[in-house]
């Protein structure tokens, strides 16, 4: 992925909602949400609300990754310490967030999904790809920076 030429990145805080605006150069920086403080550009996976989803999935400069889960699906919990692995390896190029399908079946819905796990990239309100079953670490990455290419800010 390339880095970003853009002065600023628009991105959602995934706890309060409350939409940010950092400069573009200090995503790597583990900028923080100027209305809670929380971790705007992290290296672990950030848990989603319906609220949250819709309004990053929507708005974010950033290429965001969302896994559609649920707790009683076993390729979701075992796709799980992968998916982290994959957060690490692609911060601050992308932030991975999930959603508890059971939890938020409307957005499941409105998405599309129809197996889980699946995993939807998202970017700048647009959806870019998907990716359906578990799958290793590796081969997210490799999903995200292939699709996301040049798409970072």
């Amino acid at each position: 992925m390339t880095t970003t030429t853009q002065a600023s990145l628009k991105l959602t805080c995934t706890t309060c909602g409350q939409i940010n605006r950092i400069p573009a150069t200090r995503a790597g920086d583990r900028p923080k949400c100027g209305s809670c403080g929380e971790v705007l550009v992290s290296d672990k996976v950030a848990e989603l609300d319906a609220a949250a989803h819709d309004k990053a999935t929507r708005t974010d400069d950033l290429p965001l990754l969302v896994d559609y889960w649920a707790p009683w699906c076993g390729p979701c919990r075992m796709m799980a310490p992968e998916f982290a692995k994959a957060a690490k390896a692609l911060t601050p190029q992308a932030r991975l967030a999930k959603i508890n399908t059971e939890d938020h079946p409307a957005v499941s819905q409105r998405a599309g999904i129809r197996g889980i796990p699946a995993l939807i990239l998202y970017h700048r309100g647009r959806e870019i790809a998907r990716l359906a079953g578990a799958r290793p670490a590796a081969e997210i990455v490799a999903f995200v920076q292939s699709h996301a290419k040049g798409r970072a800010g």
